[in-house]
């Protein structure tokens, strides 16, 4: 690789000091890097800044800075290295001594990329689409103000499901599995696997369980009828970022996405090493 570009998150790397080591120490290689500040308040990437020439995006900060860029990055296809600067990192894969090492075998381009699924989701209101966008890690509906849980109807290829009544409903990729789904109760899946796992959040059963569909499958979420059929309110959230209100009869789709978030791997670790040494530190 010749020319990097650096996502930084500011809280983490403060004052770039990170940052303008490793765009120094690149440099000194004869490589070119482009630093770009993320912010705490919200990240608006400079596309024009990311020509046809750059080869690889160092992320620094967290899984959550490089949630963010993969959503506002997927259409690029350029791969991504996670260089971890919070507490757990499982996209992250680098830590801060092991960076300069990390950048070697990049310049050498000893590296493996591996493509990871990301999901498309739409959110109609009122029978009309409001928004659209992308998650690497989950799509999540909740509900929203109101301490009630609320009625969830799920739909798959358009034939209903079940019903859920519960705090929310998660959506993930197996990227996500590792995340908030996990958090719920849900399954462990291979990053690298190609399917959609849905789990409800603190379900009013005593039998709900996270249900793994096929990636080809296409699932619609709606809001039911609140209290004495009353209007329940909710909002989706994409990687926990973007957010989008909804209510009783709203829905969301959720599929496979046509993009997908391309992640650099330098350590020729397997999956099941890199989970036991994260959930190791809980």
């Amino acid at each position: 690789m010749r020319t990097f570009y650096i996502i930084a998150n500011s809280d983490k790397d403060e004052n770039l000091t990170l940052s303008y080591e490793i765009a120094d120490y690149l440099t000194s290689q004869g490589k070119h890097c482009i630093i770009h500040r993320k912010d705490q308040e919200g990240m608006a990437l400079h596309s024009q800044l990311l020509n046809e020439e750059v080869e690889g995006i160092l992320v620094l900060g967290g899984d959550g800075t490089l949630l963010r860029a993969a959503r506002e990055l997927a259409d690029r296809r350029i791969p991504f290295l996670g260089i971890n600067l919070g507490h757990l990192g499982y996209l992250a894969e680098i830590e801060r001594q092991n960076v300069q090492a990390a950048l070697e075998s990049l310049i050498a381009d000893e590296y493996t990329i591996e493509d990871r699924m990301m999901l498309s989701g739409s959110v109609y209101v009122d029978g009309v689409k409001k928004g659209q966008d992308v998650a690497l890690n989950d799509i999540v509906i909740n509900r929203f103000e109101s301490l009630r849980v609320v009625d969830y109807k799920v739909y798959v290829n358009g034939q209903y499901l079940n019903s859920f009544t519960a705090d929310g409903i998660i959506v993930s990729t197996p990227t996500g599995s590792t995340g908030y789904s996990l958090s719920a109760g849900g399954p462990i899946i291979s990053p690298t696997a190609a399917m959609l796992v849905l789990t409800p959040v603190c379900p009013h059963t005593l039998n709900s369980r996270s249900i793994v569909f096929s990636g080809d499958d296409r699932i619609r979420i709606q809001i039911g009828e609140g209290r004495r059929c009353g209007v329940d309110e909710a909002c989706v959230a994409f990687d926990g970022d973007v957010y989008v209100r909804m209510k009783t009869g709203d829905y969301v789709e959720i599929q496979k996405s046509t993009e997908v978030t391309r992640i650099m791997k330098i350590n020729q670790v397997s999956f099941l090493e890199v989970l036991r040494n994260k959930l190791s530190r809980n």
